[in-house]
């Protein structure tokens, strides 16, 4: 099969595009499914470039965001599944002994075919496309979870994003509108803050043209300990030298939510602002498959749509990541076979 295989750690170069790759083999409870599209994501950079303290066995197809056709079925598949069911995989596995991540612990979906288990696998409604759900679970599933089972975030409260422009970012926006939140969106240009708007931001922020922190207080208010000024929450997974000033934006009584670290997670925390302001740090990881299954329900109803930067062929699957390594797209990219 054709296949983008990651031969070594290091660089974009390190990606091999193949059309002799060996066909996915498939246990008895698992399925075979051909990829309909397969969405990039900053984990597939991560353990390309290698990850300290995971082993990752190479070579290896990454990709975890995919969207399919079933063509072929084990022997002991549960849940009646059939040839030709269009299906979105939880990339997650946790069955028995085996615990991961398909495009990181198995074969991903940057190929012709994948395998996946039938407790992976989520019914594809027919309003949905390949490219809309391959976009979901990663960005959009993380960002479904941290906003609604951990932010618990509410119509009329103010929401700060930062890193706005990408999949997590752009899925915080939409969604955080579709609750009925005023946005604050930061983002590296003023074009991308123009999409952003374009979205439903209220606000935006160019982070490079200006201090985020003090554009904030202009919108908002500084925060004060009699109450007033701020935000009520703020989404933070970018880390490094951008943490302490979003906590400095947040309202008494306001959250911080983060569900990862792209700018570096040894971030200095200045405490006096925690517990001056009674501020809650909430973390989130990952989603579950309740959040996929509310997302292709928004999809199918039409009341939201991922948004989708650029659809490139497998063969481009090198260009498309040094794209997303440099900053260069808003939104999600997808990869079709």
């Amino acid at each position: 099969m054709r296949a983008a295989v990651v031969t070594a750690h290091g660089n974009t170069d390190t990606i091999q595009y193949r059309d002799d790759y060996p066909d996915p083999e498939y246990a008895a409870n698992e399925v075979l499914i051909r990829v309909g599209a397969a969405s990039i994501n900053y984990h597939d950079i991560f353990s390309r470039r290698g990850m300290p303290g995971i082993s990752i066995s190479l070579p290896l197809i990454t990709g975890s965001d995919i969207a399919g056709e079933i063509v072929e079925v084990g022997a002991e598949i549960e849940g009646g599944w059939q040839v030709g069911d269009r299906v979105l995989i939880n990339p997650i596995i946790y069955r028995g002994d085996k615990f991961g991540m398909i495009g990181e612990t198995v074969d991903g979906g940057k190929a012709e075919y994948v395998a996946a288990g039938d407790y992976q696998l989520v019914g594809l409604p027919d309003e949905v496309t390949y490219e809309e759900a391959a976009a979901l679970p990663l960005a959009y599933g993380t960002a479904h979870r941290m906003m609604t089972t951990i932010g618990e975030v509410k119509a009329g409260e103010t929401v700060l994003v930062l890193g706005a422009s990408g999949g997590v970012g752009v899925a915080c926006v939409q969604l955080a509108k579709l609750i009925g939140a005023t946005v604050i969106a930061c983002a590296g240009s003023d074009e991308k803050i123009g999409r952003l708007k374009e979205l439903g931001a209220d606000h935006g922020v160019n982070y490079r043209a200006s201090d985020f922190m003090k554009e904030v207080w202009g919108i908002t208010g500084k925060p004060r300990v009699s109450g007033g000024g701020g935000v009520d929450v703020a989404i933070n997974f970018t880390g490094g030298d951008t943490w302490t000033p979003t906590i400095r934006c947040v309202a008494q009584h306001g959250r911080i939510l983060t569900c990862g670290a792209t700018a570096g997670y040894d971030a200095n925390t200045d405490l006096r602002f925690i517990w001056t302001f009674e501020q809650q740090i909430r973390g989130s990881n990952g989603w579950m498959p309740e959040d996929l299954a509310a997302l292709l329900a928004l999809g199918a109803s039409g009341r939201m749509k991922p948004l989708i930067s650029e659809v490139v062929p497998l063969e481009e699957t090198a260009r498309a990541e040094q794209m997303m390594e440099d900053r260069q797209i808003f939104g999600k990219i997808v990869v079709k076979p």
